[in-house]
């Protein structure tokens, strides 16, 4: 028996996967490391990540459904779309360990700024193959742009600070 839907939950659930396993290596060093960086006060709260996250990852996720199915998979018109969001996905999941795990506050600003190009070529490849798809990619590429001013002021204001080890 085929489960209809499987391929959409599939979709959704493939980057919300990223980031639960980003979450629990990650999750030391936000409470210890993180907490004492000079931080923006207009940053959001740390609780409102998790929730945040989980929202866009199922939002490009079924994104990437629909471009699928309205594409017809890796053999049709999706296929460039396609390998845009996989280049996305990595780069999405490469970020934390780079910021959260190395503590490369310059390198995860030269990453997240990659990313932010990625995610707009992928949003704009999106909405080619199917509109609704690409608009379901902004959310996604507005929330990078508030995390990329957060990480560049972050970085411009502890660039000073000694490397930790």
């Amino acid at each position: 028996m085929v489960i209809p839907h499987l391929p959409a939950i599939g979709a959704v659930v493939l980057p919300n996967v990223g980031g639960w396993v980003s979450s629990y290596y990650n999750r030391e060093s936000i409470k210890t490391w993180y907490e004492t960086l000079k931080r923006p006060d207009w940053r959001p709260p740390n609780k409102a990540f998790g929730p945040v996250w989980t929202s866009l990852y199922c939002g490009m996720g079924y994104a990437s459904y629909l471009v699928w199915k309205h594409g017809d998979g890796f053999s049709g018109i999706a296929k460039g779309p396609l390998i845009l969001y996989s280049t996305q996905l990595a780069l999405n999941w490469a970020w934390s360990p780079i910021f959260f795990g190395a503590h490369e506050l310059k390198w995860s600003l030269v990453e997240i700024a990659v990313l932010d190009i990625n995610v707009a070529l992928c949003a704009f490849a999106f909405y080619n193959v199917h509109k609704p798809a690409g608009l379901l990619m902004l959310p996604y590429l507005a929330w990078l742009g508030l995390a990329t001013a957060l990480n560049y002021v972050i970085y411009r204001d502890n660039k000073a600070l000694p490397k930790e080890k």
